[in-house]
């Protein structure tokens, strides 16, 4: 079994650098561990936590996004509704919203949702971007819950990861053969 460790980055979009990193690094205190480009095409990192990372592209073009609540239903074509950041605990999350508050930037109030405790806002790029500490002693990894009246077939099976879904491999590409191929950041270490 593949064993994964989070989410490495999540990759986003700005047509301003500027605002995008004194919103994410000196507002929400995100230090910057990677950044490189030219003029036209940048891409710049946040570090989260330990294991996870944020990062956005700058290209000239990009605009902020049209405004779209959190969860709001939309129709057509549509991948991205927010992204939410974890913090340590309940204190931890008011006191970022006593500091969005004093920055001017609109947060919404605390909302419970019976396993964690949310805020809501947008960065200057008008991205959705809720932060959530979790409830004590409601922990939804060791005790799944499902409470949908009408799952799909896939939910309705079960919370564990299923075999046989997909075709297995038949033998993996041996270590001698294992080729990469050099990205725009390999350079940098080069």
């Amino acid at each position: 079994m593949i064993k994964y460790t989070g989410i490495n980055h999540l990759a986003l979009a700005t047509g301003n650098l500027e605002e995008t990193i004194t919103f994410w690094r000196d507002l929400l205190g995100f230090r910057m561990v990677l950044g490189y480009g030219h003029d036209g095409y940048r891409q710049y990192f946040f570090e989260i936590s330990p294991t996870d990372l944020i990062a956005f592209f700058e290209w000239r073009e990009v605009e902020p996004l049209h405004f779209k609540d959190h969860g709001v239903p939309v129709k057509g074509s549509y991948g991205f509704d927010h992204v939410s950041i974890g913090v340590a605990t309940e204190k931890d999350l008011r006191h970022l919203k006593d500091k969005l508050e004093a920055a001017g930037i609109w947060v919404s109030e605390v909302v419970d949702h019976g396993f964690i405790l949310s805020i809501y806002s947008f960065d200057p790029n008008n991205i959705p971007v809720e932060f959530s500490s979790y409830v004590e002693g409601v922990d939804i990894r060791k005790k799944p819950v499902f409470k949908d009246s009408n799952p799909c077939p896939a939910a309705a099976s079960g919370s564990e990861p299923n075999s046989g879904v997909w075709c297995e491999v038949g033998s993996y590409t041996p270590r001698s053969e294992w080729v990469s191929y050099p990205g725009d950041g390999k350079k940098l270490f080069d």
